[in-house]
């Protein structure tokens, strides 16, 4: 963490993470992959942004002798920017107001989002909290069925998830749900952060033969009255995906910002991503076993019946 002085003052702070990759030191808040959401700067409200992110990149490359800086930050504009020596680039997300009555954050998702809580709720399906450090190996192995489905594998493995339990869930600002059908099977998982007033999305994920029971969207609507009642105003739903809308999100663009020193390591590092996610198909599909890829190219559409 790198504290903000003006006139000796304390106005701020940034949070973010250096190391090196091949022998190239970084500085990021976040970095691709992390799955984390933005971090960026947190700063008094008559700071200038602009004057912050001027001065911080002499900060990064002569103080810190990093060669490369990206910073993700969620009130990002156009002329917080302008004129200064950052390469921008934007991504989609979705995003979710809880600052309305509950019943009206419910009466803005769309009809069939409706029907299926209120079907999971009629079947019996039961949310439930979880603090139980086992609570991982109900959720990855789910998670790697809904990845199977699209042909991959995760892109973390359950360590991350084991972590994220030991170091967040003491502190209050992790909610964990298990979803269970009238027999008590956990059919269905949910994480979801939340502080300084927001809530997210880390993942979500099911067994597919138990997902006539709705107990996706029974999940994510228990979350969302959690966190509101816990004075959460947004919901990051991590990421744009075509079943997030059904909630009544509503799109937001971000801003990544990127840094370089010499200019060729961007591009270098938009290469590498593009290469790592050619790379990590090619090996989920390696990993996938023979009756999980007939599912996905259709030789076997009977099975699922």
């Amino acid at each position: 963490m790198v504290l903000i002085r003006n006139n000796g003052k304390l106005v701020g702070c940034f949070t973010g993470f250096s190391f090196r990759k091949m022998g190239v030191k970084l500085l990021a808040s976040p970095f691709t992959g992390w799955t984390t959401p933005f971090m960026g700067f947190n700063l008094s409200p008559e700071i200038s942004f602009h004057d912050v992110l001027a001065k911080f990149h002499s900060f990064a490359f002569e103080e810190l002798g990093c060669r490369f800086f990206q910073v993700i930050d969620r009130k990002t504009k156009k002329e917080n920017y302008a004129g200064l020596p950052y390469t921008a680039s934007f991504y989609t997300n979705l995003e979710f107001d809880l600052n309305r009555p509950e019943n009206e954050i419910f009466s803005g998702m769309e009809s069939a989002c409706r029907r299926c809580i209120r079907k999971a709720e009629k079947i019996g399906v039961l949310i439930e909290e979880a603090s139980d450090p086992e609570f991982a190996d109900d959720y990855y192995p789910q998670l790697q069925e809904v990845f199977r489905k699209h042909a991959l594998v995760p892109t973390y493995g359950i360590d991350r998830v084991r972590e994220l339990i030991t170091h967040l869930q003491p502190t209050g600002h992790l909610l964990l749900l298990r979803a269970r059908d009238p027999e008590g099977h956990c059919i269905a998982t949910g994480i979801f952060p939340g502080f300084n007033r927001h809530m997210h999305f880390f993942g979500g994920a099911s067994w597919r033969k138990y997902q006539i029971l709705r107990p996706n969207e029974a999940l994510m609507w228990y979350a969302m009255k959690y966190w509101k009642n816990r004075g959460a105003t947004t919901f990051d739903m991590g990421g744009w995906a075509p079943y997030k809308k059904k909630y009544g999100a509503y799109e937001m663009q971000n801003t990544l910002l990127m840094a370089a020193d010499p200019g060729f390591l961007i591009p270098l590092r938009d290469l590498a991503h593009q290469t790592w996610r050619r790379y990590h198909r090619s090996l989920s599909w390696i990993k996938l076993r023979p009756r999980d890829r007939r599912d996905i190219t259709g030789e076997d559409e009977t099975r699922e019946g």
